[in-house]
């Protein structure tokens, strides 16, 4: 399930909550939060996943770089001893040998440099939701924390003494 949709209903399951009067506080459905942020509880490792297969693709395509290199050399490296024993026609199989080698070193780093920078972008990105999502995680449990605390206060003001607020669950932290 997507983090960001789970947030969008944990924040409708706040905002339909009841207002209560002279303060900016609301009673919400306790178990609806709740069981929201099980699910976010779930979502977020499916995220994490998500960046290990970025991860594993960026490997993958760095793996057939290296392989491609690695042909094109030994290609370079047979036609060379192929023409070995031509005088003039060894100079220039030589010559464009090396050629091909440096190409394919070229074109090795520029396809690693462009998966690292690929694997890069979408790491800071994941890294980025994941810090908001968090913060917002944060000011939900806050808000779920005060309004059960508030609403013990209450009970506590109407009937005498009130039970003690159960501690908060799964506290994120920065």
């Amino acid at each position: 399930m997507d983090i960001l949709y789970l947030v969008d209903r944990l924040e409708a399951a706040i905002n339909k909550g009841t207002a209560v009067p002279f303060s900016n506080k609301r009673m919400i459905d306790e178990d609806e939060c709740l069981d929201i942020i099980d699910q976010l509880r779930i979502a977020v490792p499916e995220e994490i996943k998500q960046s290990r297969r970025v991860t594993q693709e960026k490997d993958r395509i760095l793996a057939q770089a290296k392989e491609e290199a690695d042909r094109i050399t030994q290609i370079a490296r047979e036609e060379s001893t192929r023409m070995a024993d031509m005088s003039e026609i060894a100079k220039s199989a030589q010559a464009r040998a090396q050629a091909i080698m440096a190409q394919a070193e070229v074109d090795a780093k520029s396809t690693r440099a462009g998966a690292d920078d690929y694997a890069q972008q979408v790491l800071t990105e994941m890294q980025q939701r994941l810090d908001e999502l968090t913060a917002r995680v944060a000011t939900l449990q806050g808000t779920v924390h005060n309004g059960l605390r508030m609403l013990n206060d209450k009970r506590g003001s109407v009937g005498g003494s009130a039970p003690p607020p159960p501690p908060p669950t799964g506290q994120v932290s920065s």
